[in-house]
């Protein structure tokens, strides 16, 4: 049972800001990801190149991640998410002009691209886990319902532009120029990361060290950051989320391309089944919080992890395309609870909410970082699509350490259940 809080003018207006944060996030990712196989074509890469080059997307999240829990406490979230939406459409640009003139454009503008979205994603979180709980129920799937619901959109107008011919050029570059834009002026309504006093979180979890006070000093912050590295239940939400991380990273990076060289389909088919797999997450993240509410995170993201289990084997051992279809369309439908959860159960205590959600995020973009090689890697010998078998086996470890994620004694979350 869940106790909601009246919400202000002011929260509903942080809410929809972080919503537009979200989905303009998802709206970057997918316009990128929907292009992969013309600029893939267009610079000659193999499967393993290819995966080096979609490396360099992840190498610069995770740089940025190490940085983000200092960063977002220094800048706050309102001016770290600005500033690098601002950020992220120069490298869109970066993208969209560079592909033609060699990989090594492409390689330095997806750095950067990674490193702006890293902390984009650590501070709309943070400021999606304070309204979280001001409201006082789970909201935080919502979000990221925001964020598949900006790759379903990106998705398809990526699905268009390859229908009608339209350049990679022309339209990363229309889209950058949007993203930036919207980005800079949405999180002007982002509320204070000042959340009032901390809950008080019972200390009887042994899987967390450290004291929860308030973190007042530069020192104290870092010396505060580095020691959340040392929770045990900070690492394993982190490895957690790096299990769903990966199996979402692998039908972004991969569906569309997978479809073309494995299942025979057209370049406009492989993006809509990339757009099918998106929407089933976009569906799983907006549907889910009431579930959250009622039966709690841990049978419900280990339910959705025999969910995915299930669409990739349809997807991988499927006979024709609409099985495909199918299996894809469950497989993002698993898929979608796992990170915004993980999320979630970083912040449960707000004091600490930054430093734990960097780390997590830092733990769960290292499948982003791993994901594209290995997938690349194993497909020049077995096929992406048999590739892809890699994904069952994270989501396996997912199902083991669902019980990571469960609500820290004394949180907001806990309090609302009974």
């Amino acid at each position: 049972m869940t106790t909601t809080a009246p919400a202000t003018p002011e929260v509903r207006a942080a809410a929809r800001a972080v919503y537009l944060a979200f989905i303009f996030a998802g709206v970057a990712a997918a316009s990128w990801a929907s292009r992969i196989p013309q600029v893939r074509d267009e610079l000659g890469l193999s499967p393993s190149r290819l995966g080096l080059v979609l490396l360099s997307l992840a190498a610069g999240s995770i740089v940025s991640l190490l940085l983000a829990g200092q960063i977002v406490s220094h800048f706050g979230s309102r001016r770290t998410v600005g500033a690098m939406g601002a950020v992220l459409g120069v490298a869109m640009l970066g993208v969209s002009f560079g592909y033609l003139h060699g990989v090594w454009a492409v390689v330095a503008s997806l750095f950067v691209f990674g490193f702006a979205n890293g902390a984009w994603d650590v501070g709309m979180n943070v400021q999606g886990a304070i309204i979280e709980r001001r409201l006082g129920k789970a909201i935080m799937p919502r979000f990221h319902a925001g964020f598949s619901v900006g790759t379903v959109a990106g998705a398809l107008v990526g699905a268009a532009a390859v229908a009608l011919d339209i350049s990679v050029t022309l339209h990363l570059a229309v889209t950058a120029v949007v993203i930036a834009v919207v980005v800079v002026l949405s999180v002007r309504a982002f509320g204070p990361d000042d959340d009032g006093p901390a809950p008080a979180v019972t200390p009887s979890d042994p899987t967390m060290v450290g004291s929860t006070a308030p973190v007042t000093t530069t020192e104290s912050r870092l010396s505060r950051a580095l020691a959340t590295w040392r929770e045990p239940r900070t690492i394993l939400v982190g490895v957690f989320v790096l299990a769903f991380a990966f199996t979402e990273g692998a039908g972004i990076d991969w569906i569309s391309v997978s479809m073309i060289d494995s299942h025979g389909a057209s370049a406009a088919v492989g993006t809509l089944a990339f757009a099918v797999f998106l929407a089933a997450m976009t569906a799983g993240r907006w549907f889910g919080p009431p579930l959250l509410d009622r039966y709690g995170r841990v049978p419900v993201v280990r339910v959705l992890a025999v969910i995915s289990l299930a669409g990739l084997a349809l997807y991988i051992l499927g006979p024709n395309t609409p099985v495909a279809f199918v299996g894809a369309l469950f497989w993002g439908l698993g898929a979608s609870l796992g990170f915004p959860v993980g999320m979630s159960a970083a912040a449960d205590d707000p004091s600490q909410a930054a430093a734990r959600v960097s780390v997590v995020a830092s733990i769960g973009y290292c499948a982003f970082l791993g994901g594209p090689p290995l997938i690349g890697f194993l497909g020049d010998h077995v096929t992406v699509k048999n590739a892809l078998v890699a994904v069952a086996v994270l989501l396996i470890v997912s199902i083991t350490l669902a019980g990571a994620v469960k609500p820290l004694p004394g949180s907001a979350d806990d309090k609302t259940r009974h």
